[in-house]
C-alpha cells in the first residue's frame, strides 16, 4: 500500500510527571520508551502511517501532541498507558478533539501472578490510568473504543486496527460527495432519502450529472485508452461465452466516461438507476463493470439510484477495502444460507477466482446489451451492515456472517453475480429480525471484520444499532 494511501494516526504515550520528578522514571523509560515503539511498529505492519508523540505528561504536552496530529491530518488517536496518567492532564485534549479515540490498553509482560518480581509493577500498572481517562471520556460524552489485552495476543492489534478503520470510516462520511445518474427507482421506498436530508444527517452532497455532461465525457474518451482497457480486461477476466469487440469497446468506452465523471466530480460513491439510461442520460449502456472496478478501486456504490447506501459502502470503503454492495436474493433453507447476488455489480476484489465475461441481454428500456464481468464471492468471515431509517432517526443492522465456499458439486450460476451467506441463526429467524429491525433490501457486507468495529464505526456517526 502507498504511503499516501494509508491511514495515519497518532499514538499517544500517556505517563505521569511524578516519576521523572522522583527519578524513578530513568529506570522505567529505558524499556517503556522502546516497548511504545514496538506497539507503533506493529501497527505500521497493519497498514497504518503512525505519528508517535513524546511521553505526555502534563496539560501542555498533550494540547501540544493532540494538535500535532490534528496538523498532520491524523484520522484517529490511539492513546497507552505507559503507567499511571491522572486524567485531568489529558482529559481536556482527548474529549476537546474531533479525532476518534482508540485505547490500546496493553503491558509487555504476560505473567503476574504470585511468582513475578513484583518490580514489574513499574512496567505494567497502566491500567488504573486507562479506567481514570475512560471514565471521564464517558463523562464528557466522547465516543472512544479500547482494546484490551496483553501484546503477545495476535488479536489485540487486530482488534485495535479494526477500531482505526472504523473511525477512518466514520469520519470520511461528513463531507464526502455521492453521485446519482437516472436518480431515484420509482415505487422503492426503504431506501429513499431526499437529497437535502442526505446533507443534513449524513454530511452527504448528492450530485448529478448536468445536461449533455456523461456525453461530453463520452465523446472525450480516447481511442488508445479503450484498446488498453479492453486488453486489461481480456488478460484478467475469463470468457463466459464468445462476444463482440464492437460490444466490448462499447461497454468500456461508457465506463470510463462513468470514471472520468467521477474523478472530475470529486466522488467518494454513486449509484445509477439502470431504468433511465437512454440516450438522453449521455450513456449508451447500463456501466455494470464500472460499478465493480469503481468497487475494487475504493468507490463506493448502491444499484437503483440507492444514494443512501452507495455513501455507506463509500464510508466504509475509507477504512475496509474488502466491502461490496449486496443483496439478499434468495433463501437456500436446505442449506441454511442466503443467495447474495445482484444483475452485475460486486467488488472483484472479493472474488472466488477470476470473473468471467458475456454480452447481456438488456432487456430493461433503451439502453445496448453491455458486456459483464460475472463472479462469486469468495467464502470467509464477513459483517452484514444494513444502514435503514426507523421511526426517529436512521439506525443500522450488523451482522456477524460467514460467506462459504463453493466446493462441492456444480455451480451453474456462472452467469450472475453470486456468493451464499450463512448467519449465525437459523435463515427464517434472520430474516425475521432484519424485517423487525425495518432493514433495507439494499446493504453492505464488510469480509474480514467484527460487529465490533463495525458498532464503533455506528456510535461516531451517532447512529442507533441492532446486532442480530
Amino acid at each position: 500500500m502507498k504511503s499516501e494511501n494509508k491511514i495515519k494516526i497518532g499514538f499517544l504515550p500517556l505517563y505521569i510527571k511524578l516519576y521523572d520528578d522522583c527519578g524513578s522514571g530513568a529506570k522505567a523509560r529505558p524499556r517503556l520508551e522502546p516497548f511504545a515503539r514496538r506497539l507503533t511498529d506493529m501497527l505500521e505492519a497493519e497498514g497504518f502511517e503512525v505519528f508517535l508523540s513524546p511521553f505526555c505528561r502534563v496539560k501542555e504536552e498533550f494540547e501540544r501532541a493532540v494538535a500535532n496530529f490534528e496538523e498532520a491530518g491524523c484520522r484517529a488517536i490511539v492513546t497507552w498507558h505507559a503507567a499511571y496518567s491522572p486524567s485531568l492532564e489529558s482529559i481536556d485534549a482527548l474529549s476537546g478533539t474531533k479525532l476518534p479515540i482508540v485505547v490500546l490498553d496493553t503491558t509487555e509482560t504476560y505473567d503476574f501472578g504470585p511468582c513475578q518480581d513484583p518490580g514489574e509493577i513499574s512496567y505494567c500498572h497502566g491500567i488504573h490510568g486507562v479506567m481514570d481517562m475512560c471514565s471521564m471520556l464517558h463523562r464528557a460524552g466522547k465516543e472512544f473504543a479500547i482494546a484490551a489485552g496483553h501484546v503477545g495476543d495476535p488479536s489485540l492489534i487486530k482488534r485495535t486496527a479494526g477500531y482505526l478503520r472504523a473511525a477512518a470510516a466514520a469520519t470520511s462520511l461528513a463531507g464526502s460527495r455521492t453521485g446519482s445518474i437516472g436518480g431515484s427507482f420509482d415505487g422503492m421506498g426503504d431506501f429513499l432519502i431526499s437529497d437535502k436530508q442526505m446533507l443534513s444527517r449524513f454530511g452527504v452532497t448528492v450530485v448529478y450529472p448536468e445536461k449533455g455532461e456523461m456525453a461530453s465525457y463520452l465523446s472525450e474518451v480516447d481511442d488508445a485508452e479503450v484498446s488498453a482497457e479492453m486488453k486489461a480486461d481480456l488478460d484478467r477476466f475469463g470468457i463466459l461465452e464468445p462476444f463482440s469487440a464492437e460490444s466490448h469497446e462499447i461497454t468500456v468506452r461508457n465506463s470510463l466516461a462513468v470514471r472520468r465523471w467521477l474523478k472530475e466530480r470529486d466522488l467518494s460513491a454513486f449509484t445509477v438507476n439502470f431504468l433511465e439510461i437512454r440516450p438522453e442520460s449521455g450513456l449508451q449502456i447500463m456501466p455494470f463493470m464500472e460499478a465493480c472496478k469503481a468497487m475494487e478501486r475504493g468507490v463506493g456504490y448502491a444499484g437503483e439510484g440507492d444514494v443512501l447506501t452507495a455513501s455507506l459502502v463509500g464510508a466504509l470503503m475509507s477504512g475496509f477495502e474488502n466491502t461490496t454492495f449486496v443483496e439478499i436474493f434468495c433463501p437456500d433453507w436446505r442449506g441454511g444460507s442466503l443467495l447474495l447476488s445482484h444483475m452485475g455489480e460486486f467488488n472483484y476484489r472479493l472474488a472466488d477466482g477470476k470473473p468471467a465475461m458475456k454480452e447481456m441481454s438488456f432487456i430493461y428500456g433503451e439502453a445496448k446489451d453491455p458486456i459483464v464481468a460475472y463472479g462469486r464471492y469468495r467464502g470467509g468471515k464477513a459483517v452484514f451492515v444494513n444502514l435503514y431509517r426507523g421511526t426517529e432517526d436512521y439506525r443500522v443492522v450488523l451482522s456477524d456472517v460467514e460467506m462459504l465456499e463453493v466446493t462441492d458439486g456444480e455451480d451453474r450460476f456462472s452467469a450472475k453475480v453470486r456468493g451464499w451467506m450463512k448467519p449465525r441463526k437459523p435463515v427464517g429467524r434472520f430474516l425475521e429480525d432484519l424485517s423487525r429491525c425495518g432493514a433495507t433490501h439494499h446493504s453492505a457486507l464488510v469480509y474480514g471484520e467484527s460487529t465490533a468495529s463495525l458498532a464503533f464505526f455506528c456510535r461516531l456517526l451517532g447512529l442507533e444499532y441492532d446486532i442480530i
